[in-house]
């Protein structure tokens, strides 16, 4: 289990900043409210995601592809700009590892074996920092603040001990192990990098002594880039997969060179072109591609969610196929359910179509609630001398009666006796 030096620096406040940023978004989002309800609430028992004013339902489905396929082009445009830059600056693994990392240097400090006082205080912050973890997870799919009422009456609590167990022991025990062997973004992100990508790379020029100027390089052989990285490689040998690309390693590398009165940067962000003295291709075809397919797709993505109907009918059928009534016409059943995605009650007309002759039965009018849904029984009829080949199709129709211009619409199937 690696233990890095912590050394400060630019990059390290980098880190802090945007890692604090992710970490307060995370542990406050389920706290926000809107309406009444809370504001990021994944409702799996009602099929729903609430987001801010808006409720997603099982038919926004398609638009989660689109927002996979918007995040994973996103990652490809940082990884070819600037290769694994997410690792060591926004990624959850890497986000705990550090909290974790702060408590362990709190509780043993940097040296020595620590006493069994000490390891009970580690474990108890780790216990804590997981037990918090996992009730913020299990927070965004059940309302967090109703939650402590719930704990021990339904699933929330083995989620809540699962959760909290897997983060002890991810953060607490594998740790680096899951950025070096399990994690598959340090792996495919060597097809994705190109000599014009930053990384983070040890100037070799500057660093090995220049024997036929009789100069020794910059570098010291201090190790203190080995001793700060989080995955324990020594960057020195050149680009590897388990480089988080968090800078510690030029942070430190930095700090040494200002006691020695050398220019920063041995360590440093830089492309293999910049390191061979050559121009650094900002805009290169692979950059660029990447860049196009993702505002492609932001765009169709925006275009989908302001077209995102607001209104959802669905028709089921009776079992039984038809009835007939006394007056020799025939009967079939349905059932309307109506989703209202709005933020306020709405009451909608129900129309339908077919063919010549036929009439709906029942309620016309249904009121649905804000964000919910609701079923209403209808009747179709329609003389057996109109029915040509034992069935037809029928259409519904949902309008708003205040907006006429919203409406949905479903098909079903009129059915009656073959002839």
């Amino acid at each position: 289990m690696i233990r890095p030096r912590v050394i400060d620096g630019r990059y390290r406040r980098l880190r802090f900043v945007s890692g604090g940023l992710l970490l307060a978004l995370f542990f406050g989002a389920p706290w926000l409210q809107w309406g009444g309800r809370q504001a990021l609430w994944w409702d799996l028992p009602g099929r729903q995601l609430h987001l801010g004013a808006s409720t997603f339902w099982p038919q926004d489905l398609s638009l989660l592809a689109g927002v996979l396929a918007a995040a994973a082009f996103g990652l490809f445009v940082a990884t070819v700009y600037a290769g694994r830059i997410w690792c060591g600056y926004a990624c959850p693994q890497s986000l705990w590892l550090w909290m974790f990392h702060f408590c362990q240097r709190a509780t043993e400090g940097r040296r020595g074996r620590p006493t069994l006082p000490r390891r009970l205080a580690k474990h108890s912050l780790w216990l804590l920092l997981a037990l918090v973890t996992g009730f913020t997870l299990v927070g965004y799919f059940s309302p967090i603040r109703q939650l402590p009422q719930h704990l021990g009456l339904n699933a929330a609590s083995l989620w809540l001990g699962l959760v909290t167990l897997a983060t002890w022991l991810n953060a607490g025990w594998l740790r680096e192990q899951v950025c070096v062997h399990l994690c598959p973004y340090g792996r495919f992100q060597s097809v994705m990098l190109d000599r014009d990508s930053l990384i983070v790379a040890y100037d070799a020029t500057r660093g090995e002594p220049r024997a036929h100027l009789g100069q020794g390089g910059d570098c010291v052989d201090c190790t203190l880039c080995v001793q700060v990285c989080p995955t324990g490689i020594d960057i020195r040998d050149g680009l590897q997969a388990a480089c988080l690309s968090c800078g510690a390693c030029a942070d430190a590398c930095d700090s040494v060179m200002r006691k020695l009165a050398r220019p920063e940067g041995l360590v440093r962000y830089a492309s293999e072109h910049a390191l061979a003295g050559a121009r650094t291709h900002w805009l290169r075809p692979r950059l660029l591609g990447y860049v196009a397919v993702l505002m492609l797709i932001s765009a169709g993505l925006g275009w989908a969610l302001a077209q995102r109907p607001l209104l959802a009918l669905d028709v089921s059928k009776d079992r039984l196929l038809y009835r007939q009534s006394a007056d020799g016409r025939l009967e079939n059943v349905y059932r309307l359910t109506l989703a209202n995605k709005t933020d306020r009650p709405r009451h909608y007309r129900l129309t339908a179509s077919g063919p010549v002759g036929l009439e709906l039965q029942g309620a016309t009018q249904v009121e649905v609630p804000a964000q919910s849904q609701a079923s209403q029984p209808v009747r179709l009829v329609l003389g057996q001398q109109a029915l040509a080949g034992g069935s037809a199709v029928v259409q519904f129709i949902a309008t708003d009666t205040e907006d006429s211009t919203r409406s949905a619409y479903a098909e079903s199937r009129f059915t009656g006796p073959q002839p």
